[in-house]
């Protein structure tokens, strides 16, 4: 039977140290499957996203058409800066001539936080479940080693028990012992490798919210600039 008539035969504590081993195997590939496919699509969407936001240049436009953009966080900063974009509008209107370049420096403030809070809240959401990889890289290896040890405790106590020292009372346990040691590097290397690639990514989506977050920035303190140059004028 090989490699599966060892396990079936090994030892409870053996199987116990496999059975958790597999469920950090299979976690850890659930999770890395599933941000692999994320990032794909949210670094698709984010290209798409900025090139709208550069082509209308009209905030009511691109508003509706965040309704496409599930997955780039591009989008929704741009909803959440746009929402205080309007309130910060409203409120100018409604503010005296005097007031106004308080008002305008207060606005710009108020929408530079929650962009920052935003992108937080983004970083939070994609960072989600990617510690558990780190986990797995750190620890799978120290939990094979467990049974790397027990397996050579079993072999040594057999060869007490039998006063013996020949192949076949030493080969059980040390074959457990290899057993739990490769199943330990089957579930971190490839945690560890899938973290590195998913941190990498997550640091590139945070570079682009940032540059996305002071563009923005820039073009409201445009317009808000032009309503209030505008108002002047008026008055």
């Amino acid at each position: 039977m090989g490699i599966i008539g060892m396990i079936v035969n090994a030892s409870p504590m053996i199987k116990l140290v496999l059975i958790i081993l597999l469920f950090f195997s299979i976690a850890s590939w659930s999770i890395i499957l599933q941000k692999l496919k994320y990032f794909r699509k949210a670094e698709m969407e984010t290209r798409q996203f900025y090139d709208l936001f550069w082509d209308k240049r009209q905030f009511a436009a691109i508003s509706e058409a965040c309704n496409s953009f599930k997955t780039t966080p591009l989008a929704r900063l741009f909803l959440e800066g746009y929402r205080e974009f309007q309130f910060i509008e409203r409120e100018m209107d409604d503010t005296q001539d005097s007031q106004k370049r308080s008002a305008f420096t207060d606005g710009i403030d108020n929408i530079e936080r929650v962009l920052r809070r935003s992108t937080l809240t983004e970083i939070n959401r994609m960072e989600k479940a990617v510690p558990f990889l780190a986990t797995t890289g750190n620890t799978s290896p120290f939990i094979g080693l467990f049974g790397t040890v027990w397996g050579l405790m079993s072999s040594f106590r057999s060869i007490g028990l039998k006063g013996a020292a020949n192949l076949a009372v030493v080969a059980p346990g040390i074959s457990e012992a290899l057993i739990t040691t490769a199943m330990g590097l089957v579930a971190a290397i490839p945690a560890v490798i899938a973290y590195n690639h998913i941190t990498t990514r997550i640091s590139r989506i945070t570079s682009e919210m940032d540059n996305f977050s002071t563009d923005l920035l820039g073009v409201i303190e445009k317009l808000l600039k032009k309503d209030k140059a505008n108002e002047t004028k008026n008055t």
